[in-house]
């Protein structure tokens, strides 16, 4: 890590442990945070070790016992890793801006499903079914941007740096510079050699979910309601495409009428994006989640509607993957600070998002993240500490791909 990246850091802690120390006085609601991720900032140091949910991929007996992950793990046998993935990030990002909002997506994918573990990568082959191939992930983006990011490091330093880390390093240089929070994180993970389609299927939120559904889908992964409402933060990047959120503004539930809890200005500023002729095609795909393509054209900048009543002439034909960028207003608009106050608005795109304001504890801390965004960035640092060390693998268990789309296969 270079000097003023370590001071840029320092400041960063320094900060979380004031605002901890203050952090009845920021809101009246809410849990604390978890003792492991207190534990980082409490009693931070490089040189110490932390493992905070691991699983086992194979016989522990036959491996022995994982090694922690542990802070700049590559400092010697690959120094530059960090460096690499960061110059690698902003090289892209100058050229396809939305490759930010796809790594972020790519990292929850991952992680959601069995763990940070470069699962989602895999293509299929001889005994591998592809999570890529399951409907939450057909319109997931980014894996061409890890192949380069791979391809870098093996250059610098062959069969070193796990696909896994390189994953949440990348995510981590998205949210920078889409605006949010510098988060340390802790490396050594490895790659599995396995993929799970089917749990990728099943278990990954949906952009229709509820909020009892939400919930018990973040819980089942160890996070809370407020873990759960700043995570879901990361929405305040990206596009999202008409056929996630169509049903809301024709037919919801059924109805043939729109979303009623959506703002009327809105609903029209949405209509006029995108086309109800291909609403059909909105359910072909229902546990999808928004898609954040790299190679997506960015919508300018739209004018919320003036009108007062809802315009039910849908527009002239479109193509289907029109669709609306999360930061509507445009550049600065602030990480967190307009996706939380729109929700409050009744201007929450996805029904998912808009479904945090339906519970008392949720919409507390919606209002606590609109009216302050350093407590948001700072809530949303943690969780994403916490999403990127779920159920890592280390060694001696998985491995270290060479290319991460295969498995390294046993001469």
């Amino acid at each position: 890590m270079d000097f003023s990246r370590k001071i840029g850091f320092l400041v960063f802690v320094l900060c979380l442990l004031i605002s901890l120390k203050n952090q009845n006085a920021e809101t009246k609601r809410g849990s604390q945070y978890s003792p492991e991720i207190s534990s980082i900032f409490t009693a931070w140091s490089p040189s110490l070790p932390v493992f905070l949910s691991t699983k086992v991929d194979g016989n522990p007996e036959k491996f022995g016992d994982p090694q922690p992950l542990k802070y700049d793990y590559y400092h010697i046998s690959c120094p530059r890793t960090e460096h690499i993935v960061r110059s690698a990030v902003r090289r892209l990002y100058d050229v396809r801006p939305n490759v930010a909002a796809a790594l972020l997506r790519l990292v929850f994918h991952d992680c959601f499903v069995e763990g940070c573990d470069a699962s989602v990568l895999l293509d299929g082959a001889d005994g591998i079914e592809s999570e890529k191939e399951s409907p939450p992930n057909e319109s997931l983006k980014g894996y061409d941007l890890i192949d380069i990011i791979k391809s870098e490091l093996e250059e610098a330093c062959p069969g070193v740096v796990s696909c896994a880390d390189i994953v949440v390093m990348a995510a981590r240089e998205s949210v920078v510079l889409a605006g949010g929070p510098f988060y340390p994180l802790y490396t050594g993970r490895r790659d599995s050699n396995v993929s799970y389609p089917e749990i990728a299927t099943y278990e990954l939120p949906s952009p229709q979910d509820d909020l009892p559904k939400t919930i018990t889908s973040f819980a089942s992964r160890g996070f809370d309601e407020r873990e759960t409402v700043s995570l879901l933060g990361a929405h305040s990047t990206g596009m999202i495409h008409c056929k996630f959120f169509l049903n809301r503004l024709y037919n919801f539930d059924g109805t043939d009428e729109p979303d009623p809890t959506m703002d009327i200005e809105f609903l029209n500023l949405l209509r006029s994006k995108c086309n109800n002729s291909h609403l059909s095609t909105s359910s072909s795909s229902p546990t999808s989640a928004p898609s954040a393509s790299p190679l997506q054209s960015p919508l300018p900048s739209p004018t919320p509607s003036p009108t007062s009543s809802v315009d039910s002439s849908p527009p002239t034909s479109r193509n289907q993957e029109m669709g609306m960028k999360m930061d509507y207003e445009g550049p600065g608009s602030g990480f967190g600070t307009l996706y939380y106050r729109s929700l409050l608005q009744g201007k929450g795109i996805l029904y998912v998002d808009q479904q945090l304001t339906a519970g008392e504890e949720t919409e507390t801390w919606v209002r606590a993240y609109a009216a302050d965004v350093l407590l948001f960035q700072r809530d949303f640092a943690l969780a994403m500490m916490k999403l990127s060390d779920y159920r890592v693998l280390t060694a001696p268990m998985g491995q270290v791909r060479v290319n991460c789309r295969k498995v390294v296969r046993e001469s």
